[in-house]
């Protein structure tokens, strides 16, 4: 059976899979979108930072650490929730336990909205948009990473428990339900083409400002071979849009 995509966090197997892998040298998340995503963020001092998709909110700890002055994860997973309450001791900071579909946002509360490798996930990219560009001052952004359109079209030529090698770009004109096994666990994800992201950005209202795809930077890999492997196609797509100023 797959499962959504909080429910797919909550199983015991896939969270512990998951802990080990974030944890292992030349992790993609570390080495190829975090670095992009501090690149799109830019400064944060003073800053009121909304976090979707937040996890165990390590992220939102250290935009505190570099001066923002508040910050609001929103997580659905149950597992992830606890995480990030027993990571998150800063009283500046804050994580609401709420699937991303049920959410409902104040109004003009945030500068910056975030939301990293969580978009892939849902169905309905548009109504989101909308609450996070409400939920944004006039010039607020929203920057967000998800994987890339080459990898989620098409699942086949990766053999399970083995390092992928092979990809194969199939159906990409063809967006919705993608069902994966991935991390011992069989998960829904929806794929949408880089046109549809930045397409739907705009017609919520956000000007769109950048378009990056996490291009592997040599300083921060440790192993040689992995960062060539990394080079033979893209892994992350980033986007970073405005709402107009009133």
């Amino acid at each position: 059976m797959s499962l959504t995509g909080p429910a797919f966090y909550d199983d015991a197997a896939v969270f512990a899979t998951y802990q080990q892998r974030r944890q292992r040298p030349d992790s993609p998340n570390d080495n190829l979108e975090k670095p992009v995503m501090l690149d799109l963020i830019g400064d944060v001092t003073g800053l009121a930072v909304l976090d979707l998709g937040c996890g165990d909110a390590a992220f939102g700890q250290e935009l505190l650490d570099q001066g923002a002055t508040r910050y609001v994860g929103v997580e659905g997973s149950q597992k992830m929730f606890e995480l990030a309450q027993a990571r998150l001791t800063d009283p500046r900071g804050q994580v609401i336990h709420q699937t991303l579909e049920d959410w409902s946002p104040p109004d003009e509360a945030f500068d910056l909205a975030v939301a990293r490798l969580v978009l892939h996930y849902l169905a309905d990219l548009a109504t989101l948009f909308t609450k996070i560009q409400r939920s944004l001052r006039p010039g607020g952004r929203f920057i967000f990473s998800v994987e890339h359109p080459v990898i989620t079209s098409c699942n086949r030529g990766w053999p399970a428990g083995t390092a992928r090698q092979d990809w194969v770009v199939d159906q990409y004109f063809e967006p919705g339900l993608r069902v994966v096994n991935w991390m011992g666990g069989t998960v829904q994800k929806y794929h949408r083409t880089v046109e549809a992201y930045f397409m739907t950005l705009q017609q919520v209202g956000f000007g769109v400002e950048q378009l990056r795809e996490a291009t592997p930077r040599r300083p921060l890999f440790q192993d040689e071979a992995t960062y060539e492997r990394r080079k033979r196609i893209p892994l992350f797509l980033c986007l970073a849009g405005r709402k107009p100023e009133a």
